[in-house]
């Protein structure tokens, strides 16, 4: 075999390859930057779609599209977010009912750390556990989570996630695309006819890295009635994760 040929073609292929995938990235975002340009387009576009195949959203998508940057957070190293810590008080939670301000307010009242800087996640709680998002600003760290355990109607343990997000780089922020325009390639390649979606919410997804720092990216979080996992879209290039 002539190695130094099929190192040629290999390379050559290699370059192909790279050539392919950057014209598919430069193809997407320009088809974003369109859509963006004129957002009744991306709004009747997403309802055609949503009609051909019988998928229902939520009647109040969010309207706002913020300009967000990408950040780095923290764990706190003095509380493990897998420690399961019992509760000196028991006390009873129903924030399905319960009003914003009356759940912090239980919340302050806990000797949880900081518990009042984490939000209700109804979608993620269930079977006995209420799930928190710890907040950055005014959206949730999806990550980051306080998880109440309920035994017998009250809550009696909890374990808890706690992060510090470091001093902002110099990274511009950059407008996030809006819901329509998120669940426009969702809708098209991912999600079977008949879907219901349950919530679109703004927030931050990413990963651990070295066990204490966590990268965090804005996505939208997509929420399904059957139960299954959401999907994360990217909220800059529209890239869906799961």
């Amino acid at each position: 075999m002539d190695w130094s040929r099929a190192k040629t073609i290999l390379i050559f292929s290699f370059l192909l390859l790279n050539v392919v995938l950057a014209f598919q990235l430069w193809s997407s975002r320009s088809d974003l930057l369109e859509l963006e340009a004129n957002p009744s387009t991306a709004v009747e576009e997403v309802q055609r779609l949503l009609k051909s195949k019988n998928i229902t959203v939520p009647v109040d998508l969010p309207k706002d599209v913020p300009r967000l940057k990408e950040i780095v957070a923290r764990f706190d190293e003095s509380i493990p977010p897998d420690r399961m810590n019992a509760l000196k008080t028991p006390f009873r939670l129903n924030p399905l009912i319960s009003g914003k301000g009356t759940v912090k307010d239980i919340m302050s009242r806990t000797g949880i750390p900081k518990a009042d800087t984490y939000q209700f996640d109804p979608v993620m709680s269930g079977n006995g556990t209420y799930i928190f998002n710890q907040m950055y600003g005014n959206l949730p760290m999806f990550e980051v989570q306080l998880k109440l355990t309920e035994k017998n109607g009250q809550i009696v343990s909890y374990s808890q996630g706690l992060v510090e997000v470091q001093p902002e780089s110099e990274q511009k922020e950059q407008k996030v695309i809006s819901p329509y325009i998120a669940l426009r390639s969702l809708i098209e390649t991912y999600l079977p006819a008949g879907s219901v979606i349950t919530s679109v919410q703004l927030g931050y997804h990413g990963q651990v890295f070295n066990s204490q720092q966590l990268y965090m990216i804005p996505y939208w979080r997509v929420s399904l009635g059957n139960g299954d996992l959401p999907y994360f879209v990217h909220a800059f290039t529209g890239a869906v994760d799961r």
